[in-house]
């Protein structure tokens, strides 16, 4: 990515990225649609409530994910293959040891975050069995994730997205047979889940063990580098602490929908589960053009690091404006596909039209917290998105359900305001840092007592 056309680059790298997320959401939706339209209302809510809760300990892994590509993009960058072989190893060596820990802490707390959530009575039973099923089976998820992550950082969108497509269709045809054929409930929408999020990881996996790149994996040198594990646990904690955190304060927002019963909750269901086709290609750039400004800085271009942002905004504008639009447009019609029921209807139509179009503001905090990890700063985008999803946030709804208006409309507008917050923060701190760095002045690790992480 350090040579060429940058829109070219960030197109083709992100391309696969975002079809890959695009088929990853709606395999998520076909779940939510299977169990809306052949199980219950009740089991609708209990499966599409559970984002905040899983995303608790996934969006922990996810970070030092995250952190692991940033290391590999920068080394890869620089042309230090030695190191990107040492980092793959030890991005390995992670994934073994926090799937364990994860999938028993998850199974462990399933009982805890469902009462956390104030989840109706009629609801606990189906949430239950589904948080249990898909932390015991998590491991699957975790291992594509670094897997891809490691694809990505050197450049590779296609494979992964691949893989991704070949889980998906697996995982479509296994909740037909799991829940029309076998009446399984959300058990079978569970099964099926975690079934295709392993074959995505094996295939991942292979890839990683055939391929000739410096990311090669050789089993026999995955082990405990301390050096390696230190850089990529600085770099991926904050991101870590950011995402679990922000996710464990939705859950508090989770709390507050759940207390207008079950039908409010299934409109926040559709809403949450539309909304997520405008994030997911944001997210999509915004791992794009971490890639982007890791190995360009990782060169010393600073220059081409900056357009390569600019870029990535316009098309994540572009994107947002098409995709909410037509959402807004057709927010009954989207809501019943997934539930039917006329309160659930016109609740998530409420949701889909008040809230949709502040998502521009999410462009500017996607992209940038991308492009400030990618020149080697974890600890700003953590400290400016717990700030605004968790801080003020809670705030908001205290205040706004204590003193103002406690209204399902009301409270649901602290995402917006976050995301608004949040934008601001990302822009001051994105110019600061760029005005830091020095065209031609690599920002990358050098030696074994080189800092841990540049620019953190």
């Amino acid at each position: 990515m350090t040579t060429g056309s940058v829109a070219k680059h960030l197109l083709v790298f992100s391309v696969p990225l975002l079809l890959g997320n695009l088929i990853q959401q709606l395999y998520n939706t076909v779940d939510t649609w299977v169990v809306g339209n052949y199980v219950g209302n009740a089991a609708f809510s209990a499966v599409g409530t559970l984002n905040p809760a899983l995303n608790l300990l996934i969006g922990f892994f996810s970070g030092f994910a995250s952190g692991a590509g940033v290391i590999i993009s920068q080394y890869y960058g620089a042309g230090r293959h030695d190191k990107v072989h040492d980092a793959v190893h030890s991005s390995i060596f992670l994934s073994i040891v926090l799937s364990i820990a994860l999938s028993v802490t998850g199974v462990l707390i399933t009982p805890a975050l469902v009462r956390f959530m104030n989840t109706p009575a009629d609801v606990v039973p189906e949430s239950t069995a589904y948080l249990s099923i898909y932390f015991a089976g998590l491991s699957g998820l975790l291992f594509y994730n670094m897997g891809a992550g490691i694809l990505r950082a050197v450049g590779d969108s296609r494979r992964p997205f691949i893989y991704l497509a070949v889980s998906a269709v697996t995982n479509i045809i296994l909740d037909l047979i799991f829940v029309i054929r076998f009446h399984m409930g959300v058990r079978g929408v569970a099964y099926a889940t975690i079934i295709a999020q392993f074959i995505s990881a094996g295939m991942t996996l292979a890839a990683l063990l055939r391929t000739e790149d410096s990311v090669r994996v050789k089993p026999a040198e995955v082990r405990y580098d301390s050096i390696m594990l230190r850089r990529i646990v600085a770099m991926g904690v904050p991101t870590a602490i950011q995402i679990s955190i922000t996710s464990f304060s939705n859950t508090f927002v989770q709390a507050y929908i759940n207390r207008f019963g079950t039908d409010c909750m299934g409109g926040w269901t559709a809403y949450s589960k539309l909304n997520q086709f405008i994030f997911t290609p944001l997210q999509s750039m915004g791992v794009a053009i971490m890639t982007f400004v890791g190995q360009n800085i990782g060169a010393g271009q600073r220059e081409r690091a900056r357009k390569g942002v600019r870029t990535a905004l316009l098309i994540s504008v572009a994107i947002t404006v098409a995709a909410g639009g037509l959402q807004i447009l057709y927010a009954p019609q989207a809501t019943a596909f997934l539930n039917r029921k006329a309160e659930v209807v016109a609740y998530g139509t409420m949701f889909i039209r008040y809230y949709t179009g502040w998502c521009l503001f999410a462009c500017l905090t996607q992209v940038l917290s991308g492009a400030i990890r990618g020149m080697g700063n974890t600890r700003i985008p953590m400290i400016a998105m717990l700030g605004s999803y968790v801080v003020f946030r809670q705030v908001y709804l205290f205040v706004f359900s204590h003193y103002i208006s406690d209204t399902p409309l009301a409270l649901g507008f602290g995402y917006p305001a976050g995301w608004v917050l949040c934008a601001a923060v990302h822009t001051a701190a994105y110019y600061r840092l760029f005005a830091e760095i020095k065209e031609g002045a690599a920002s990358r690790p050098s030696s074994r007592k080189e800092s841990e992480v540049s620019h953190t």
